[in-house]
């Protein structure tokens, strides 16, 4: 997927001359945390986010710094700040240039891009002009509607057991003595693990092939020192029910 099948339009926007007012209100009416800013052409100029109201001298909170400390920084810094905390326009807070992907940006570097970056939202653009942003949010339906798509007409038992072999066997984690049975879509897993984290891997990849509908545990865990084993927790619980 791409981000012109994910992206939110119309984009809601605010110029660099909107207030901070009328900018944290229109933040507040329409349920969203960040709001392009564009000019009178339509052109992307800035950003500006919750994060942008955190410092404001509304609420007391403006950056307090010794003498020492304004001293390494210097005095512009410290108006840059004033500016910050005390501007009543958008243009005057907002993070200007701000990153942007086009429309054909794949949700993979989508990702990549906002975990290095540590921003929640990216501008579509083309041309400059603004045309759509993608949120996390957007992602998270994107995760949804993915997950409803129609199921795959070769996910029979024998389909389902093969591709849950296949993947797992690729994984560095797999099993010992992987063994895998299918019945209507329910699945049942066993095998030996000397790591615990690896149970709950086989049991996400199992669940992810299309068609099944339950995954029941049933990995044994060794301590490859000792000797030790413990049955899984799902026979475990069978044993003391019993």
């Amino acid at each position: 997927m791409r981000a012109h099948q994910i992206m939110t339009r119309p984009v809601i926007t605010v110029t660099p001359e909107t207030t901070i007012v009328e900018a944290a209100n229109t933040m507040l009416r329409r349920h969203i945390s960040g709001l392009p800013v564009v000019d009178a052409g339509g052109k992307l100029v800035g950003i500006i986010s919750e994060g942008d109201f955190i410092r404001r001298s509304e609420i007391g909170t403006q950056r307090k710094r010794g003498r020492f400390l304004k001293f390494i920084l210097g005095s512009g810094k410290e108006a840059t700040d004033f500016v910050h905390e005390h501007g009543g326009k958008v243009g005057e807070i907002m993070t200007p240039e701000p990153l942007t992907i086009d429309e054909g940006t794949d949700l993979e570097k989508i990702v990549e891009l906002m975990e290095k970056h540590h921003v929640k939202r990216l501008p579509v653009t083309r041309a400059d002009k603004l045309v759509g942003i993608v949120t996390r949010s957007n992602l998270l339906q994107a995760v949804a509607s993915l997950a409803r798509q129609i199921p795959d007409p070769t996910a029979d038992d024998d389909h389902i057991r093969n591709r849950i072999i296949n993947d797992l066997e690729k994984k560095d984690w797999c099993p010992f003595g992987l063994g895998v049975t299918v019945r209507d879509g329910i699945v049942h897993i066993s095998g030996v693990i000397t790591e615990e984290r690896s149970r709950e891997a086989t049991i996400v990849a199992a669940e992810n092939i299309a068609g099944v509908k339950k995954v029941h545990d049933h990995l044994c865990w060794v301590d490859t020192m000792s000797g030790m084993y413990l049955n899984s927790p799902e026979d475990e619980g069978y044993a003391k029910a019993s």
